[in-house]
């Protein structure tokens, strides 16, 4: 694995942390996806307010440098023109009754650049990725609310396996 040094300084860390590389690819509809760096922040709070889940680009940057230094993860995003217009966020899990998985925490493309395969090319990086830890399936959940998201599961090879509730207890 290759690790480049990048400058920031957040939970009092060093000026400096490390990164896994992922060389960005130039896709099939133009946009480019590359893991995401602590400076694409503000873009991805922006656009994680349109996917529901508002936060302010601090709250995200803290979120981001917690997720780049933990192997077990990734977040790639997509860039179009210059612009971030989408992102993904994926784990490696492990449990105790099943084989381990890749799982889809989170994707959003920007509302004016859907239906451009962009959340496909997106879900290629994150299989690329389980491929390479040798995880045997990647697995997303979604709310039951959201059905183009399920359409678009389906559409792109993802099968249905169960519904579940999720439970919260605030602590």
């Amino acid at each position: 694995m290759v690790f480049l040094l990048f400058e920031g300084t957040t939970f009092g860390l060093p000026d400096l942390y490390l990164r896994r590389t992922y060389r960005g690819q130039v896709m099939e509809s133009g946009i480019v996806v590359r893991e995401a760096i602590v400076g694409d922040s503000k873009a991805i709070a922006v656009l994680s307010g349109q996917l529901g889940y508002p936060a302010s680009a601090e709250e995200i940057r803290e979120r981001l440098v917690r997720l780049i230094i933990h192997p077990e993860n990734c977040v790639f995003v997509a860039v179009g023109n210059g612009q971030i217009i989408g992102w993904i966020h994926a784990f490696h899990t492990f449990r105790l009754e099943s084989q381990s998985f890749v799982e889809i925490a989170g994707l959003v493309v920007d509302e004016n650049s859907r239906r451009r395969k962009i959340g496909k090319e997106l879900v290629s990086s994150v299989i690329d990725w389980a491929r390479q830890l040798s995880t045997a399936s990647v697995r997303v959940r979604s709310n039951t609310k959201r059905h183009a998201a399920h359409e678009f599961y389906r559409h792109i090879g993802f099968n249905e396996v169960k519904d579940q509730k999720i439970f919260s207890l605030d602590i």
